[in-house]
């Protein structure tokens, strides 16, 4: 059995061992809805962990780069407090329509999204320094050390940044942009005395590392 048969395997058994939600139905059409717009949807493994960050965190401020159809951010609804507000940044108007529709079939009402449309290297240095719990991002990996420098700022004292897609950083064969600044963002992280990080083996690899 290869690994992508055994990751895809250990996805489907996260998705059958959750229990139900009522989000449920609007994340299958996102998932559905995602292949139209080229956009790969966050797996169910991934989608598991971040709900239970965010509910570990109980997270009220959270920040999202690389907002897509709406299908993380679905994830981290589930998990966040009742009034909590997910700050997404995205800087494509189809994904922010796509996931608008997403959160509304949902349930959500709209004061519990804060849709940004934008380059995140230009949006990040606006938002409130400490004030967020969480910070996810599932974006262009070649920004991913970048976004590390701005993200730790935004995050409050135990807050928790996440970065997803990461597992390629470890083969050293692989030499292109994206594999290169993954590799170059897990370093970073390692070395930082201000962060506890982990390295979780569900998706591609979600790399998490707390503030001390």
């Amino acid at each position: 059995m290869t690994s992508e048969t055994l990751a895809a395997s250990g996805g489907d058994h996260a998705e059958g061992y959750l229990p139900g939600h009522p989000t449920d139905a609007a994340l299958l059409a996102a998932r559905a809805r995602s292949a139209e717009l080229g956009c790969l949807a966050l797996g169910p493994a991934t989608g598991a962990a971040l709900c239970f960050l965010a509910t570990s965190l109980r997270a009220r401020a959270v920040v999202e780069i690389g907002t897509g159809i709406g299908v993380s951010g679905l994830y981290l609804m589930r998990g966040m407090a009742p009034d909590g507000v997910l700050t997404s940044i995205d800087i494509e108007p189809e994904h922010h329509q796509a996931a608008r529709r997403t959160f509304r079939d949902a349930g959500y009402p709209p004061g519990r999204t804060r849709l940004i449309m934008g380059r995140a290297l230009e949006v990040l240095p606006r938002l409130t320094s400490g004030g967020y719990d969480l910070v996810f991002v599932d974006s262009a990996r070649a920004e991913y050390p970048r976004y590390y420098e701005h993200g730790v700022q935004l995050l409050r004292p135990g807050g928790v940044i996440a970065f997803h897609g990461v597992t390629d950083a470890a083969r050293g064969e692989r030499r292109d942009p994206g594999t290169l600044a993954a590799r170059e963002l897990a370093r970073s992280i390692r070395e930082d005395e201000r962060l506890v990080p982990a390295l979780l083996p569900v998706g591609g690899g979600l790399l998490v590392a707390a503030v001390q």
